[in-house]
């Protein structure tokens, strides 16, 4: 077995699926060691939940820089200090900037509540509500500097019933997150994902559409 992949997770808030991914480092279904957890938020769950595992964590407040950019260079430099093999956001409520995504094109993964590429952005729940959409869900994709509209890897559906809210929705369609996202990380670090010329590759083959959750046998 190739060493544990080295992970750095970008937070700003509860911190669900950040605990999704420590929890699948533990029982070993990932090859990987979260090595340290970023918030540009302080006193947010998530960092609790690192702490509580044991797991390095840092704050950097983007209220406290004048721009986009200059965060974005500090948290460069500070993600750069811990050498991730790969970048994980998890709930980070911020736009990136071109210079920082390239950084690390082919090694930064997000985690989306929609069927993207629908609905990009935020209230994901409720804009498939006021569509009067039939299915909705969450969808793992590469990070590109297009917002939420990098490669897509893997995506979860969910059958809207009519006593469907906005929060219950959420509530649902997050404990999906909870499979699709460790489960892409794992491939990840078992070195079979892979982004190449922006086209997704898993297990060498070209996946000329995300692959959908129902389709595949796992174990989580």
């Amino acid at each position: 077995m190739n060493s544990p992949c080295r992970l750095v997770v970008l937070i700003s808030g509860y911190g669900s699926n950040l605990q999704a991914i420590i929890d699948a480092c533990a029982n070993k279904t990932i090859n990987g060691q979260v090595v340290a957890v970023i918030s540009n938020r302080p006193d947010t769950l998530g960092l609790q939940r690192a702490q509580q595992a044991g797991i390095t964590t840092k704050t950097l407040d983007h209220t406290k820089f004048p721009d986009r950019e200059t965060f974005d260079r500090a948290l460069k430099e500070l993600i750069d200090s811990f050498s991730p093999d790969a970048l994980l956001l998890a709930g980070f409520m911020r736009i990136l900037t071109t210079e920082f995504t390239r950084h690390y094109a082919g090694r930064m993964l997000n985690i989306h509540p929609s069927r993207l590429p629908k609905y990009r952005g935020l209230h994901t729940h409720q804009r498939a509500l006021e569509a009067d959409d039939k299915k909705h869900g969450a969808s793992v994709h590469f990070v590109t500097d297009e917002l939420d509209g990098g490669p897509v890897i893997l995506q979860s559906k969910l059958i809207i019933k009519p006593e469907h809210t906005a929060e219950s929705l959420a509530a649902d369609v997050l404990k999906q997150e909870h499979v699709i996202y460790p489960l892409a990380v794992k491939w990840f670090c078992d070195s079979k994902l892979v982004l190449n010329n922006n086209q997704v590759f898993l297990s060498g083959k070209k996946l000329n559409k995300p692959l959908q959750l129902d389709d595949i046998e796992t174990d989580f």
